[in-house]
């Protein structure tokens, strides 16, 4: 794993945590009945940022692809 990846790890780790707190704070309030849309927005970038940072996105040409 490069330092980049890890830092993307981190990052996402971070934005997560953040949702997680934003998510936590929005539905602790008197009439809230559900969450923060902000915080599914995080998490959705923290998903996309773990992606990337694990090289899940990365291409792989198949053995046909090569001309093998």
């Amino acid at each position: 794993m490069t330092t980049a990846q890890v830092i993307e790890l981190v990052a996402a780790a971070a934005i997560a945590a953040g949702g997680v707190w934003l998510y936590r704070r929005r539905s602790a309030e008197a009439d809230a009945q559900y969450g923060s849309q902000g915080a599914v927005i995080l998490f959705v970038i923290a998903a996309i940022l773990m992606i990337h940072g694990l090289g899940w996105l990365e291409y792989h040409p198949s053995a046909a692809e090569l001309g093998q």
